[in-house]
């Protein structure tokens, strides 16, 4: 999977954990294990460089050299039981045939000791993991699994760690028939990764954001494109395939990685006897060098294909600066500049929201904004689309006049401490997939030798930071003075629509195929051929997965650890408690019913869901609102929910869901914010609306080329349950069509009618439940606040009855509502959607059983535990 990496433990969105790990804070069993390494110790092939002790994060950290191949070794031993494991390695291409990211899907597909085909699917069914995947990022790759079972761990390191040693030889692209059997059809090019690209080179977004690293980084590695560029891809040999992998994947190239409360001497004994043992060190040569300084500022242009859902086809510009910025391995600078900048962008009382977004010159930021450190060096990104063309100079001239401003200006204290409060939250935040969130956000540092102890002591560079600000009162101006203002190192991008886009490829990979094509002769068209039915008979054929470890029911633990909770009310309304140690920070959720909703309501909820946080409420406006949210609590956020039963597909419920969270101290202030949201929201501000509809509408079709096998899967099950119907027109392509035309719309008063509407059926202690998760201490404070806030919720003045009478609904005190509609008939749909762009999106969806009927595990590895199974087309 060709990965743009998500920055600072953001949330990774696509990844779903279904089981909780159990962590425990006050127990410390797996830091003190590891706190007894002492420097210079050898263990298993390895020798111990480093042991620390992270406070901030509530592990102890290892590193480690392997004696005979200078490997890296990091152990973060912390009580979770969700173990992970890693190995990167730098990949650093100079073409774009995309050798990295075909190698990525090769060693997943057999080795020397695993022969089979596809072992890291077919794992899937043998194994416990939590997650298992692999990444191509720019300039390195990765491959992470984790898993709560000891065993499990080792059967899953066992193939991975063959995979990358002694993976076995496998296609990157091919000429092949059209029909496979048929050998008078004309010859295509085929392959995974190259259509994975094509798909990619699709999406406006990546190729803009592909084409600005490519020009910003112009002299080595970033250049290129590591996933490959499609017809570039066509240029790759087998031999410069198999001498990338004896370079790039050699344990002198690698850093590995291990998380959670498994001994380390175990993973460093499986290490060092299954892979490292067998190799030598060598000198990789994968260093990426700085990036020259520029002697004067650059300016480029590109084109894309028009996008046929936009709500102004005039206005579908997009222009953008980037500032080439410091090295990653400078962790403070890192710090700073990251803080910087969400200083600069992040949010309505941002000096970028105000001068470009508010304005209405474009409908939202580019694709590429803020800061990133993805690269050697990290680099800066502000501009906008959805611009007329006409704007473009506009836009230029905006951006440079707000860094001027921002230099004589600077920043509102109060937003600075909101930005080191958000800091502060998202340490304490402890995830399921934690493991994982911290093996992704050191990777970019570790990669070019920084060090990633000292990226995890967060802390540090608070405290440090806070030095430079006592010490400095212009330090941030300066910082902005030194990277923007008088850098010169500095990309203007722009990209426009081209109508003919699309037909200019195909025609360029025509040639490109009839190139291919012309030097072949017979006898290599017949082997063409041969080769083409060999492997459809490959394909065909049952896989012997004997080979592949498997887990015992002896390797299970039989026991479910039970998670205590104790149900209570607060303000005649029910509530879950649930003790946890959660390092200081109290959450809270509330589930409110839809069942009372009017149907001609309903496709706006997605709408209202997303406003209603940001438009501001009771004496607060939205700038203020937002600045206090950041200042007070990790963020509120409401959702709609579509559940269906685990005893009957036909049984699901509706609602909203609201989730917050925030530091012990600062529960007044969370649920003041809530109520002023359910008691008095401002829907009275035409211009705010308009903005955020505009923003909401463009994110969404921004999303259609990589979520298209998302949408056609939604679209795909609506036909087959009720919960799938509700689910089309909350989040399918029937929302996307949607949101559409209402941002088309010139007025929006009919908008803001409906929201209050919305709101008196959805925000009401009549139609709720709240969840209560906290430290035991912290329970009492937060159940009191509670109650506070229900009771400071206004009643409706007459009950509400649901709207539909053929609606089923049943539930006892303080469960869900469920409902069912009796009318419902699953039936199969074909639907198709033509789309503005040349990739297939199929999704193919089976009716199974619930999850709690006795078939449904035999499912679950091929749906992913869907009690709706996807094996509606979406083309060009």
């Amino acid at each position: 999977m060709f990965w743009q990496k998500s920055f600072f433990f953001e949330r990774l969105k696509l990844l779903r954990c279904g089981l909780q790990s159990r962590w425990r804070s006050r127990s410390s069993g797996a830091q003190e294990g590891a706190l007894r390494y002492r420097e210079g110790q050898q263990v298993h092939g390895f020798t111990v460089t480093q042991v620390t002790p992270v406070s901030d994060l509530f592990l102890t950290a290892v590193k480690l050299t392997h004696d005979s191949t200078g490997a890296q070794h990091l152990h973060l031993a912390r009580d979770d039981s969700n173990n992970l494991f890693s190995v990167q390695f730098r990949t650093t291409p100079m073409d774009s045939t995309g050798v990295p990211h075909i190698l990525e899907h090769t060693v997943l597909c057999g080795s020397k000791k695993y022969p089979c085909r596809d072992p890291f699917f077919n794992m899937l069914n043998r194994s416990l993991s939590t997650f298992m995947n692999a990444f191509t990022a720019s300039d390195y790759t990765m491959y992470p699994f984790s898993t709560q079972n000891a065993k499990d761990f080792q059967n899953l390191l066992s193939v991975y760690l063959d995979a990358v040693s002694y993976w076995t030889e496998q296609e990157g692209w091919r000429l092949e028939n059209e029909n496979p059997t048929d050998p008078n059809s004309p010859l295509v090019f085929k392959g995974v990764v190259f259509n994975e690209m094509k798909g990619a080179f699709c999406d406006s977004e990546s190729m803009y954001a592909q084409r600005l690293q490519n020009l910003l980084y112009p002299d080595h590695t970033y250049a290129v494109v590591s996933g490959g560029e499609p017809l570039t891809i066509l240029d790759l040999t087998w031999d410069q395939l198999k001498q990338f992998h004896a370079t790039h994947y050699h344990p002198s190239n690698a850093r590995f990685f291990t998380y959670g409360d498994l001994p380390l001497e175990q993973h460093l004994k499986q290490i060092h006897e299954n892979a490292l043992s067998r190799f030598e060190r060598i000198e990789p040569n994968t260093a990426v060098p700085l990036q020259p300084n520029w002697d004067k500022p650059r300016e480029y242009h590109m084109t894309c294909a028009p996008d046929a859902l936009a709500h102004d086809p005039h206005r579908q510009n997009t222009l953008c600066i980037a500032y080439l910025l410091g090295d990653i391995t400078d962790t403070f600078e890192v710090f700073t500049l990251s803080l910087l900048s969400s200083l600069m962008v992040s949010g309505p009382n941002s000096p970028f929201y105000k001068a470009l977004i508010e304005p209405k010159i474009g409908t939202d930021f580019s694709s590429v904004v803020g800061y990133s450190r993805n690269t050697r060096q990290a680099s800066f990104t502000v501009g906008l689309q959805g611009v007329a063309e006409a704007d473009l100079e506009k836009v230029k001239r905006i951006i440079c006049q707000t860094v001027d401003d921002i230099v004589a200006n600077g920043f509102e204290e109060e937003r600075i401490e909101a930005q080191l409060h958000k800091i502060e939250i998202q340490m304490k935040h402890q995830s399921t997939s934690f493991g994982l969130t911290l093996a992704c956000y050191i990777a970019p540092c570790w990669n070019h030798d920084g060090d990633p102890v000292k990226l995890l002591q967060i802390s540090e560079s608070v405290a440090e930071f806070r030095r430079c600000l006592r010490d400095h009162p212009y330090f941030l101006q300066d910082k902005v003075k030194q990277y923007f203002k008088e850098n010169i190192h500095r990309l203007t991008l722009s990209m426009s629509p081209d109508q003919f886009y699309f037909k200019k490829k195909a025609e360029e990979e025509e040639a490109k195929l009839q190139q291919k094509v012309a030097v072949l002769s017979k006898q290599d068209k017949k082997d063409i051929y041969e080769k083409g039915l060999q492997l459809l008979s490959a394909q065909s054929q049952p896989q012997d997965t004997s080979c592949l470890p498997a887990l015992k029911v002896s390797d299970i633990d039989p026991t479910v650890p039970a998670t205590p909770v104790q149900m209570g009310h607060a303000g005649g309304v029910p509530v879950q408690y649930c003790e946890q140690p959660t390092n200081g920070l109290v959450y809270f959720r509330a589930m409110c019913s839809l069942n009372t909703l009017p149907e001609d309501l309903k496709p706006y909820v997605p709408l209202f869901c997303s406003v209603i946080t940001r438009l501001g409420s009771g004496a607060l406006d939205y700038r203020q609102q937002a600045l206090l949210m950041e200042l007070k609590t990790g963020g509120l956020f409401i959702t709609p929910q579509v559940i269906p039963d685990s005893d009957d597909l036909d049984t699901y419920e509706q609602g909203i869901l609201l989730t917050s969270s925030c530091l012990e101290r600062n529960l007044p202030d969370m649920f003041h914010l809530w109520s002023g949201i359910f008691n008095n929201p401002h829907f009275d501000d035409n211009e705010r609306l308009r903005t955020l509809l505009t923003m909401d509408a463009q994110e969404l079709s921004n999303g259609i080329p990589n979520s298209g096998d998302v949408y056609a899967m939604t679209r795909a099950a609506r036909s087959l349950s009720p919960a799938g119907e509700l689910m089309e027109a909350f989040c399918g392509m029937e929302q996307v069509a949607f949101m559409k035309r209402i941002a088309e719309q010139s007025d929006l008063t009919d908008i803001l009618r409906k929201l209050p509407r919305i709101k008196r059926h959805l925000l009401s202690q009549d139609s709720m439940r709240c969840a209560i998760n906290a430290a035991p201490q912290n329970v009492p404070g937060a159940s009191l606040e509670l109650e506070k806030f229900v009771k400071s919720i206004t009643t409706r003045k007459k009950e509400l009855k649901p709207v539909r009478r053929n609606i089923i609904e049943f539930g006892n005190e303080g469960s869900a509502p469920q409902q069912q509609d009796p009318n419902f008939k699953p039936c199969q749909m074909k639907t198709y959607f033509q789309m503005p762009f040349p990739v297939y999106y199929v999704g193919q969806c089976v009716r199974t059983v619930p999850y709690s009927h006795q078939d449904h595990a035999r499912y679950a590895p091929s749906v992913g535990g869907a009690s709706i199974g996807f094996i509606v087309c979406m083309e060009n």
